[in-house]
């Protein structure tokens, strides 16, 4: 286990986020560093922004950019302490249905 990966779960429990929650922000982190070949830490909001564009490319829900999005503020913010503002990082809109009757 990698260091960032130890410091994310340190970070995760020590807030009592819920264990399915944690995999897949774990999930997230690992998969933007096989998408640029490189630590994460030394990514910043360029690539995070590249990786929200390759995201929308690849036709993924608003919903799961919306997860995806919240588990690199987690990581970048929260684990590796930058002080990026949340709309440094935006979410995506996400469509909303009226609800049927």
């Amino acid at each position: 286990m990698t260091q960032l990966r130890k410091l994310m779960l340190e970070e995760l429990q020590r807030r009592n986020y819920f264990e399915g929650s944690a995999k897949i922000y774990i999930r997230t982190v690992k998969e933007l560093t096989e998408y640029f070949a490189c630590s994460p830490a030394k990514l910043g909001l360029e690539q995070i922004r590249q990786y929200q564009v390759h995201l929308a490319k690849k036709k993924v829900a608003p919903r799961t950019i919306e997860q995806r999005t919240a588990a690199l503020r987690f990581f970048f913010v929260k684990s590796l302490r930058r002080p990026y503002l949340p709309e440094n990082i935006p979410f995506p809109k996400t469509p909303r249905r009226l609800p049927r009757c």
